[in-house]
């Protein structure tokens, strides 16, 4: 049985009969007072708009041909779902960031079954990367497809934290240079020794795809210190692609996140960024396709839903729509940050305005107080 509790004093309350609009009347013998339950919608309705947003459904099979359901549901985009602040620590996590627009991205961090936080910017930097990982707990592994800015906020953030490159992403990179169908007989050995990198399994088979890697450089060595004359008259590499190749695989070496899961015994470490690419990734480009049509800042608030409701712990809906921050809250807050400032501007300091001896005649009596 549903109990009714005093909006007061929160103490359980009794019928007091009904009004001629036929709604019931409750009492608090506690407080001596009568009132009635007024029925409050959102919730039902935010229900509603995230269901929507999550299925593939269209604003036009919704009651009252969509209009109805706009008019409902208008006032749950002004909502900002923010990340929680997660101090649990994991063993691996995946970093990645998701493109919106030419000018914005989302960065996402995740694990193997929840988002843990995301924050927005313009294009993936060191200081961006640090905002978002400021936020969570530092993790024993990061996996990651070797974005821009990344190592430098690690080492800031997360110093202890190993990581391991997403080995797809490293073949592409190699496959770009060489594409895959190369002409030259280098090519086609650095593209194998590319492919070989998921056969991977062991240190010694580590170190045995390593010393490949070193033979095929003195095999073609020759080859590769071909000059030619470009355009302009500069002299360059003939082969200058190969040799990128080959530089971008030995800079991982150096900073050993190549073979980072083969050094971890204690956990199984993923070679690939697969979970954040295939698991959010694809899930949010799927959702953004299936309501295609949506505003630029609508696109980045369905974002920012379904990672939360993807969250470890999200609020109730009742919590969201009491706690979470609104486009109109977030401008009164800016609005009081502007007008402290142009009252704090406003008072004179020292220096801003003029002292009395300066436009008077110096006397005896002490002026220095103006």
């Amino acid at each position: 049985m549903r109990q009714i509790k005093c909006p007061d004093c929160n103490e359980t309350c009794i019928k007091h009969g009904v009004l001629k609009s036929g709604s019931q009347r409750w009492f608090c013998k506690h407080c001596k007072v009568a009132f009635t339950v007024k029925i409050n919608n959102l919730s039902k309705e935010l229900s509603l708009f995230l269901n929507w947003l999550f299925s593939t459904n269209i604003q036009a099979d919704m009651p009252g041909k969509g209009r109805t359901f706009r008019r409902k549901t208008a006032k749950f985009w002004s909502i900002w779902p923010l990340p929680p602040k997660v101090e649990e620590v994991h063993d691996v996590v995946y970093l990645d960031g998701i493109y919106l627009a030419r000018n914005l991205c989302v960065l996402i961090c995740c694990n193997d079954t929840h988002v843990l936080g995301w924050y927005v910017c313009r294009y993936e930097h060191a200081r961006a990367w640090q905002c978002l990982m400021e936020r969570i707990a530092e993790p024993k592994v990061v996996v990651s497809d070797g974005a821009n800015g990344l190592p430098k906020a690690l080492r800031k953030v997360w110093p202890h934290s190993s990581h391991q490159r997403c080995l797809f992403h490293i073949f592409c990179q190699v496959r770009r240079y060489t594409t895959s169908r190369p002409k030259t007989l280098a090519g086609k050995d650095l593209y194998t020794l590319a492919k070989d990198l998921f056969n991977v399994k062991t240190m010694d088979q580590a170190f045995i795809w390593i010393n490949k890697l070193s033979a095929w450089r003195m095999t073609y060595s020759d080859f590769l210190r071909e000059m030619t004359i470009d355009e302009f008259g500069n002299k360059r590499s003939t082969h200058e692609r190969l040799l990128k190749a080959e530089s971008s695989l030995w800079r991982l070496i150096r900073q050993q996140t190549l073979f980072t899961f083969l050094e971890c015994i204690d956990i199984t470490i993923p070679t690939t960024n697969n979970r954040i690419e295939g698991g959010v990734n694809a899930q949010l480009r799927s959702m953004l396709r299936a309501h295609r049509g949506l505003s630029l800042e609508r696109r980045l608030k369905a974002v920012y839903w379904w990672c939360y409701m993807h969250s470890p712990r999200p609020l109730s809906i009742s919590d969201i729509l009491n706690y979470m921050p609104t486009d109109e809250s977030i401008a009164a807050i800016y609005k009081r940050l502007s007008d402290y400032c142009q009252i704090d501007r406003s008072i004179p300091q020292w220096g801003d305005a003029p002292v009395w001896n300066e436009l008077h005649m110096s006397t005896d009596f002490p002026t220095y107080w103006d």
